[in-house]
């Protein structure tokens, strides 16, 4: 059975994944939800690299954000997911694709060694602004600290040349440009807009939930 690897952005955390991914197991898909944070791009991809060597099959692994980055950077994926995310070209990174929107921006806020964090009120209005307020705040309380420099690393492979790719633009995103994002889509062979803000699984769970199962019934229905 294939199985479903989510892989989320700077500043999150596995647990941000935990609507959809409850909806997932339901539904009787394994997903696994590795946890980021190893302080570079290259280490966040060899975690989820390891991740996707431990399955029996390939799996369809799903980027958000700067998880775009980390997925294009890793082999074995059955098929990927760009939502609202990163696809680095070669020596490109997300930082230098564009990276967050002003808005974004000025939500960060440095630390005292070089980490930054998320101001939780312009975090709310960022990446959740189109939340019920219960689960935007619960998201919020979920954001952590972020250690410099993943945004500038560059992916040693480039995965969406040749697994087949689905980028989800998130039509209303305010954290990034959804022309930007219209731009990185063109380089993947299937492209979806939602009228959704930078975060629908917290927001909108089915949707994602819809979008995997459709690529979960199709591959199912390609094999022999």
């Amino acid at each position: 059975m294939t199985a479903v690897v989510l892989v989320h952005g700077l500043y999150h955390r596995p647990e941000h994944f935990a609507l959809v991914a409850e909806q997932l197991r339901t539904a009787g898909t394994d997903v696994l939800v590795p946890e980021l944070h190893r302080g570079s791009l290259l280490a966040d991809t060899a975690a989820v690299q390891a991740v996707v060597d431990a399955l029996e099959e390939p799996p369809i692994v799903l980027g958000h954000s700067y998880g775009g980055s980390v997925i294009t950077g890793v082999c074995g994926a059955r098929h990927l997911v760009y939502l609202a995310a990163f696809v680095p070209d070669v020596g490109e990174s997300a930082a230098g694709l564009g990276g967050a929107s002003s808005q974004l921006q000025d939500a960060i806020s440095p630390g005292p060694d070089g980490s930054t964090s998320l101001h939780p009120d312009r975090a709310a209005a960022t990446l959740f602004d189109d939340c019920p307020e219960p689960l935007a705040a619960w998201a919020v309380d979920l954001l952590r600290p972020q250690a410099p420099g993943c945004g500038r690393g560059v992916p040693e492979r480039h995965s969406w040349k040749h697994a087949p790719a689905t980028y989800v633009v998130c039509a209303q995103d305010r954290a990034i440009d959804p022309r930007m994002q219209r731009t990185m889509a063109a380089r993947c062979t299937d492209v979806r807009e939602w009228q959704t803000g930078h975060s629908p699984f917290v927001g909108q769970p089915g949707l994602i939930f819809e979008l995997l199962q459709e690529l979960l019934a199709t591959d199912a229905s390609r094999m022999p």
